[in-house]
């Protein structure tokens, strides 16, 4: 924004790994997104092209204001986020650092599995249900005109079924799989390069968000 000063970043509890020229980057893009407010809305990724076509988009602009990402205590959803919260998000997207060592990289992943986790489990209860997963599925596959709903329902239930099959083994005649809890995700997406696979591209000023 012309005229705008760069942020005030002394006091903020920054992510590892930012640097000053990214915060640069990002304050703009927030200043953008807000309007020159100081907190940002739902409503203001309504200004976002690309993410309007995006089949998930309310996922993810939902995320953004999702408490547990926000890394706070309370579950729910803030009504708005401070610049503060917009770089914690953000630095779930950020890209590996080469000189990560095997602690650091199995937590990075971590991070950003949880942030996947979260966009599944929509009641926040800890488990991702069967339901949850037919609602995402039916979602990424909604701009298929040639795929009916029951056919995404399939992809699902089977989905969900090699997911059991994966992280509870064989299972009993009477057994019910209630859900995906989080360790479950983690051996689901075991050997998955998880890394380059979910960005947001806001450090060039681009207005995309990729969720895979």
């Amino acid at each position: 924004c012309p005229g705008s000063s760069p942020p005030v970043t002394s006091h903020l509890s920054l992510p590892p790994t930012v640097t000053s020229e990214q915060i640069e980057h990002l304050h703009r893009r927030f200043k953008q997104l807000s309007r020159d407010q100081l907190t940002i809305r739902k409503e203001n990724f309504d200004s976002i092209p690309d993410l309007e076509f995006n089949p998930i988009r309310g996922k993810i602009v939902h995320a953004f204001f999702d408490k547990r990402n926000l890394r706070q205590e309370s579950d729910g959803l803030a009504d708005e986020i401070n610049f503060e919260d917009f770089l914690t998000i953000m630095s779930y997207f950020r890209p590996i650092e080469m000189n990560m060592d095997e602690e650091q990289l199995d937590r990075f992943r971590k991070e950003k599995l949880k942030f996947l986790f979260h966009m599944y489990d929509s009641d926040h209860d800890g488990k991702i249900t069967l339901q949850e997963y037919r609602n995402v599925v039916e979602e990424l596959l909604s701009g298929n005109p040639h795929l009916e709903k029951e056919s995404a329902r399939s992809i699902a239930d089977g989905a969900m079924m090699e997911a059991a099959s994966i992280c509870v083994g064989q299972m009993g005649p009477d057994q019910v799989y209630e859900g995906i809890t989080f360790e479950d995700f983690l051996k689901m997406w075991q050997g998955i390069d998880i890394e380059t696979k979910m960005h947001v591209r806001f450090l060039n000023m681009e207005t995309i968000a990729h969720c895979y």
